[in-house]
């Protein structure tokens, strides 16, 4: 099939009004501000495993700008950018990634699912989650991201069909960075693009500069408003690449080309849209100090709160996980609440 990059940037455009634009500049700094606190924070031992996003705040932004407040977001793990454009605030994720209780409940007006870890094991729930705005009659959609090695899982696949048989208002989100974690695309699939597979499931798709943020704002748009309207599941593939490592213990010198890399730095989505701002007057260099300097303080009051975070309590394991403790939760609960030896949990004993 014939295949269409749509893109703005390279053809010098920017089919938005100053004001958008400036909003979507200010998320993809903001969004890289974040990923590179965080990697210094897990570097200093203050924050687990971390996987940055470096390079993928277009793909991320471009699709949490483009939905709604009563629109839901079922996230993978390498979401950030996605999480902080929706409304999640900095402490929030940086207890997540300390793995602390606090961390997994989101403020109750935003309407975002826990990051999946599983590779694709967030599709189908993103799926029937998008049902059930039909069944309830309600107008919301549902968005979700992925990275091109988890459109090979059998978990897409049957998403992306129940989805498409049932007219779901989904949005998927394909970030291709070029690698499942070490394996590039071509040893991974014979496609040159993942939307041909949308085809398949009978799902509209579009190709995306992914590096280019008015180009994913614009098409997440146009695929919320279709899927708003029950016109079915969009999935948008966004062509990027992966600056950083896999997660803050991988080494991409071990498998990336470093003049690859490199040639992947010119087309840096935050410089990009920050040129193009600056070409028209709507930016310039007083405005990004301003910025910084809101980011720092941003960052700085939200390290304080997690770091002010109450004590771990060990029960609170098994306080997330349903509406309702069960027996078999409760039990466990009970245990881990007296102290009990780890041998002691097992159900049964």
């Amino acid at each position: 099939m014939e295949i269409e990059i749509v893109g703005y940037l390279d053809r010098g455009e920017l089919p938005l009004p100053r004001e958008t634009a400036q909003a979507l500049y200010r998320a993809v700094v903001r969004a890289r501000f974040f990923d590179e606190k965080a990697v210094i924070l897990q570097r200093q031992g203050r924050l687990g495993v971390y996987p940055p996003h470096l390079g993928q705040e277009a793909a991320q932004v471009g699709l949490g700008l483009a939905l709604g407040p009563e629109d839901w977001v079922v996230p993978s793990y390498r979401e950030n950018a996605l999480l902080l454009a929706v409304g999640v605030p900095m402490k929030q994720l940086i207890l997540l990634w300390r793995t602390h209780p606090e961390g997994w409940r989101f403020p109750p007006e935003l309407r975002v699912l826990n990051p999946y870890i599983p590779i694709a094991t967030q599709i189908p729930q993103a799926a029937g989650l998008a049902l059930a705005a039909r069944y309830q009659e309600t107008p919301w959609v549902v968005a979700t991201a992925i990275g091109d090695g988890g459109t090979s899982e059998g978990d897409f696949a049957e998403g992306l069909n129940f989805a498409a048989v049932f007219d779901a208002p989904l949005v998927v989100l394909v970030q291709n960075n070029g690698y499942a974690i070490s394996v590039p695309r071509e040893r991974q699939m014979k496609n040159r693009y993942l939307a041909e597979r949308a085809a398949g499931f009978g799902v509209a798709a579009v190709v995306v500069d992914g590096n280019d943020t008015v180009a994913v704002y614009l098409e997440a748009r146009r695929a919320v408003e279709r899927a708003r309207a029950g016109e079915g599941p969009t999935l948008i593939e966004a062509l990027t690449y992966r600056l950083a490592p896999h997660t803050t213990s991988d080494d991409p010198r071990r498998y990336r080309d470093p003049e690859e890399e490199a040639r992947a730095r010119e087309r840096d989505p935050v410089p990009r849209l920050r040129r193009a701002l600056e070409e028209r007057g709507w930016w310039d260099e007083a405005a990004e100090a301003a910025l910084q300097d809101a980011l720092e303080a941003e960052f700085a009051k939200a390290l304080e709160e997690a770091d002010a975070a109450p004590p771990l309590r060990p029960e609170e394991v098994v306080e997330h996980v349903y509406a309702e403790l069960g027996p078999d939760q409760r039990r466990v609960w009970e245990a881990l609440r007296q102290g009990k030896a780890p041998e002691e949990l097992w159900l049964g004993s």
